[in-house]
């Protein structure tokens, strides 16, 4: 599958085989193929969540989640986060196979930034979320696999769950595995002249 078929076959799917499950190799290659995602100074500071736990899933399911089937059925599902603060630890590695002037460049370029800017570090932790989930729901799509991401859970109570760390932000879920039922037809796209703006509003 191609990419422009992967985006028009992509759906939200919300019925998993629930006997399914990807094997290693294939988590693996997910994942690689995920991390391909763009970061603003190639931080790659978002934090992937596996729950594993069926205990953990079904209590996030019942309690937390709106009692959304694909969180207990389907093959993976993933939670979103992001270290806000990853610019600050041993920015280095992130620049590390690049030469030395460029990483020394991009590296010290990194702290003023960011430092002083809480608003904008958690809009790249976003915005970097966003970016890794829509390539993994791609990926995946490629790899023969449904996907659905999910933001109707309660953060709050989900981010306890997990022990999210202070300096990381929450972002969606991503539910993949083995659809069983197809999704409804597309709603609809709003007209490429209602979207596209020339130059200026």
């Amino acid at each position: 599958m191609n990419t422009i078929e992967a985006v028009y076959a992509r759906r939200a799917i919300k019925h998993y085989d629930p006997d399914h499950r990807m094997t290693p190799e294939e988590e693996k290659k997910l994942f690689e193929a995920t991390i391909q995602a763009p970061t603003s100074f190639n931080i790659q500071h978002w934090r992937f969540v596996i729950l594993r736990d069926p205990g953990l899933r079904a209590k996030i399911r019942e309690e937390f989640g709106n009692d959304q089937a694909q969180m207990t059925d389907a093959s993976l599902l993933i939670l979103f986060t992001a270290d806000m603060k990853a610019w600050q630890k041993d920015p280095q590695r992130y620049w590390q196979n690049a030469p030395p002037e460029i990483c020394d460049l991009l590296v010290n370029w990194m702290g003023p930034f960011h430092e002083g800017r809480e608003w904008l570090q958690r809009d790249e932790a976003q915005r970097s979320i966003g970016i890794a989930m829509q390539t993994l729901m791609l990926v995946a799509k490629d790899m023969g696999y449904d996907s659905c991401p999910m933001i109707g859970f309660d953060i709050e109570k989900v981010a306890e769950l997990i022990n999210l760390p202070d300096d990381h932000v929450m972002g969606a879920m991503v539910a993949v595995g083995k659809g069983i039922k197809e999704s409804w037809p597309k709603p609809g796209q709003l007209p490429l002249e209602e979207l596209i703006v020339e130059n200026g509003f």
